[in-house]
């Protein structure tokens, strides 16, 4: 059901919509575009990121905010940016990775936590876990870790349950998917995997029903699409792909209506939105771009449901 979180005293809720932050269009961007889900129409926000970077990943408080979390800049940074969606608004929390890194993949527990795992330092990989307490913007890291530690993975969540984390690159690309159960925090591996080992895909989720895995990078740019049903934790292969092969894009959704993987890179920059309507599992390109064709870009939404 919608979504009550957010309302202020003059009854105000805010357009469920996606937001699409920074990336790299040939340089780095500090730019956010807003994807509002009724119209399918694209805005850029006056706020922007507090710097120009790449290769970073988001996550959100569906009805409240959205945090965008470490990346590169001049050097990899551990700041964790939050977009308030009423207003548009953004601050910096004074909560930071524990890592300076970029690739850390972002899922959310909507109502309470964000969870951002992984990431490289450039010279090696992490495995650790942090998680961003909504109701103060605080930072703890998990005690439970990755399977190895890896960059470049794909996060996606079912709110109240799990998240789950698929793919990366550890020194070879992966097709393994680990979950964190929200309940204790606790890590286990699927015995699905992606149908491929891949990196720098890009995850989205129909939270309660099943997470979706986009593209990526194999031994080249990836079109596919695995998409997992939480009921069983079971991997099937969707037989729409995205309009081309693709990776370092961004994903976000619409609980209960569609997914939207947006940019990334082919044989260069990409601006179109692809849509992965739910109730089908069908992909179309919505006229909608993004302001500057990007990769590497970090992307959350405003879904609607918690």
């Amino acid at each position: 059901m919608p979504s009550t979180l957010g309302i202020v005293s003059s009854g105000f809720i805010p357009a469920n919509a996606a937001y699409f932050a920074g990336g790299d269009d040939g340089a780095f961007v500090s730019g956010i575009d807003k994807l509002t889900f009724s119209g399918e129409t694209k805005t850029t926000l006056s706020a922007t990121l507090s710097a120009a970077r790449s290769y970073f990943n988001g996550a959100a408080n569906s009805g409240t905010a959205a945090y965008f979390a470490g990346g590169i800049e001049t050097v990899r940074t551990n700041v964790i940016q939050k977009i308030a969606f009423i207003g548009d608004t953004i601050t910096t929390l004074s909560a930071t990775l524990t890592n300076a890194c970029n690739g850390a993949a972002g899922a959310a527990n909507s109502g309470t936590a964000a969870y951002f795992a992984g990431g490289s330092s450039g010279a090696g990989f992490f495995s650790n876990i942090d998680k961003i307490t909504f109701s103060g913007d605080t930072k703890t890291t998990l005690s439970a870790t990755m399977t190895t530690a890896r960059s470049g993975e794909g996060g996606a969540a079912n709110s109240g349950t799990a998240a789950y984390f698929a793919g990366g690159y550890d020194g070879a690309n992966l097709s393994g998917i680990d979950k964190i159960a929200f309940s204790a925090d606790t890590k286990t591996t699927l015995s699905a995997t992606l149908s491929s080992t891949r990196r720098s895909l890009a995850g989205a989720a129909n939270s309660g029903t099943a997470a979706y895995f986009a593209g990526g990078y194999g031994t080249g740019p990836l079109s596919g699409i695995d998409k997992i049903t939480f009921s069983g934790d079971t991997k099937t292969t969707l037989s729409a792909t995205l309009s081309t092969a693709r990776y370092d894009l961004a994903g976000a959704a619409q609980s209960g209506t569609a997914a939207y993987f947006a940019g990334g890179y082919d044989t260069g920059f990409i601006s179109g939105i692809n849509k992965i309507a739910f109730s089908t599992d069908t992909r179309t390109t919505i006229s909608a771009t993004l302001t500057t064709a990007r990769a590497g870009l970090a992307g959350a939404a405003n879904s609607g449901t918690i």
